[in-house]
């Protein structure tokens, strides 16, 4: 099964999504098995939360394409909404899959217990959003390890 590598990144906004990962027009169930979020701001004393949640329209923004960990694997059916969200993407109410509080100082990785990844269907731009709803204006990223 191939891997990819997603690499999104924005200023952080309690309204502006950090990026998603959604299947695409041949879309394929994609599981997010590693992720990696931080802040490449100064260091600074403030409060970050992260949530992965699920999504059901891509919204407008910027793209990122999926790079294969292996050269030899095919192109990705998943594409990445990326940065700069223009419409944010249709959450799921109370579907959140991951809920991580961090401090700007802290970068994180969060690895998934082989079987307990974060799945999105193969329903074309369904799939998981990362958001920072409690965030300061200072730079974030995430790099996000899926396949499918």
């Amino acid at each position: 099964m191939p891997v990819y590598s997603t690499t999104m990144a924005r200023t952080a906004s309690t309204t502006a999504s950090l990026g998603s990962l959604v299947a695409g027009a041949s879309p394929r169930r994609g599981k997010i098995v590693e992720a990696t979020i931080g802040s490449e701001a100064t260091a600074a004393d403030n409060p970050f939360l992260y949530l992965f949640q699920r999504i059901t329209t891509a919204g407008t923004s910027t793209a990122v394409t999926p790079s294969a960990i292996d050269p030899g694997d095919t192109v990705a059916a998943n594409a990445a909404g990326g940065q700069n969200y223009t419409i944010e993407p249709t959450y799921t109410a109370g579907l959140v899959m991951l809920r991580l509080p961090l401090n700007q100082r802290a970068t994180f990785r969060w690895v998934a217990q082989p079987g307990n990844e974060i799945v999105w269907p193969a329903t074309q731009n369904n799939g998981i959003g990362i958001q920072t709803p409690t965030a300061t204006a200072v730079a974030i990223s995430a790099t996000v390890w899926h396949n499918e």
